[in-house]
């Protein structure tokens, strides 16, 4: 039995193969329109998955976020259809090619003086006259020369430009997602048939990947969960919020029978990120109880479902999972009952979370935007239930891009 989603609850057209350099013309017209917005000039980018959006360059990582000292760099400048990438290596890297090669640069070693020293120097030669430059990070060494590097003032927050162009995909986007989210499904066929007890964790994490390059995948996007969940919070590991600790570090731990699994894993094709979620019962079948924390999963997933469209407000989502879970929040009080995915793992937006009431009644879904769902379902005893989906929003309703089954629950 496959997912109970149904593929297509309104029509969203997703190319089956992405158009890599349309795809590029696009963000990069998204991109420049929230800098347009922002009064901003120039955008120095440091952050990977922000790399990767601006110019569709990315490569092999050992950090989903960072790379420090050996890091690719992008600089966009106004009125320019192309970014400038600064790279410290080209094997493993895809997607530089699609740039002009004046736009094609070697590495900057922003976290030494010299380094920096060199950078200032290049961006002197791409930055308007006085312009107002956006930054989403900066090294110890960046800090020291400011005033090089941003001679008309400091550097505004970069996020406030990237952020609101990353929220729509475009269709070549969602295609990217979509294929990363079916290599992902695939890689796990295997991954959940070897979940049997004596195997260890470490073991699936490896077969997981190896399969997941197989198929296709760019990179790894974090560490894989297979994490064996306590039969009560009281027994699990201690939190400062006192609820359940997701996630832990996996480990040369034997699975047993009986083990309740929650796995998380996440990877890349063409820079875009899949983000898988179940739940998985080691060598035993649930009981009475599980099944029921599954179903009540589902109807909880229905409800927020159900009132999913554009111009619902994250609020909505919010309530609508609230009230079917007998007025209780079904998420951790860490993380959230959905967020946003594309170059990054987790981005905005966020569903309820500490950004607070009003940042959900204001928030409104807009058609093309990809939301993760992941409710959580705890009861004392159980090992609880948690799975994730992923929806992209339409005009009056949504579509799945994740299916894959809920074994052994609903059996």
């Amino acid at each position: 039995m496959t997912s109970f989603l149904s593929p297509g609850l309104a029509s969203f057209e997703i190319p089956d193969v992405p158009d890599r350099a349309r795809m590029r013309r696009d963000t990069g017209a998204r991109l420049r329109a929230s800098m347009a917005a922002q009064g901003i000039d120039m955008l120095v980018l440091l952050n990977n998955s922000n790399v990767a959006y601006a110019t569709g360059a990315n490569w092999p990582l050992g950090d989903a976020g960072l790379a420090h000292v050996e890091r690719p760099v992008a600089v966009v400048v106004a009125g320019d259809p192309w970014p400038h990438l600064f790279l410290p290596f080209r094997e493993g890297t895809a997607g530089e090619s699609a740039l002009p090669a004046d736009h094609v640069h070697g590495p900057v070693y922003l976290e030494f003086d010299e380094g920096v020293k060199l950078f200032a120097r290049q961006l002197a030669e791409l930055r308007p006259t006085g312009a107002t430059i956006a930054v989403d990070e900066c090294t110890g060494a960046m800090l020291r020369a400011q005033s090089e590097l941003f001679p008309a003032g400091p550097p505004v927050d970069a996020s406030t430009v990237v952020g609101p162009a990353k929220l729509i995909k475009t269709p070549d986007e969602i295609s990217c997602i979509r294929t990363a989210c079916r290599i992902t499904e695939q890689a796990i066929v295997d991954v959940q048939a070897a979940a049997v007890p004596g195997r260890r964790q470490i073991d699936l994490s490896a077969q997981f990947i190896r399969r997941a390059f197989e198929l296709g995948a760019g990179a790894t996007m974090l560490d894989a969960i297979w994490q064996v969940m306590p039969e009560t919070k009281a027994a699990g590991v201690w939190t400062t919020h006192g609820d359940l600790a997701l996630p832990l570090l996996t480990t040369e731990r034997e699975l047993a029978a009986g083990d309740v699994l929650w796995t998380d894993v996440s990877i890349t094709y063409g820079g875009y990120c899949s983000d898988f979620g179940r739940t998985w019962l080691v060598g035993d079948t649930p009981n009475a109880r599980q099944r029921s924390q599954f179903r009540r999963w589902r109807d909880i997933l229905t409800a927020v479902l159900d009132v999913t469209k554009a111009g619902a407000t994250a609020a909505d989502l919010a309530r609508a999972a609230i009230a079917a879970n007998d007025g209780n929040k079904p998420w951790l009080p860490h993380f959230y009952l959905g967020h946003g995915i594309g170059v990054s793992a987790a981005e905005m937006p966020m569903i309820g979370t500490d950004l607070g009431a009003d940042y959900d009644e204001n928030f409104v879904f807009e058609p093309g935007m990809v939301l993760v769902l992941e409710p959580v379902v705890w009861e004392d005893g159980t090992g609880g239930y948690r799975s994730e989906e992923i929806i992209v929003i339409t005009e009056d309703g949504w579509t799945a891009l994740t299916d894959y089954p809920y074994a052994p629950y609903e059996n």
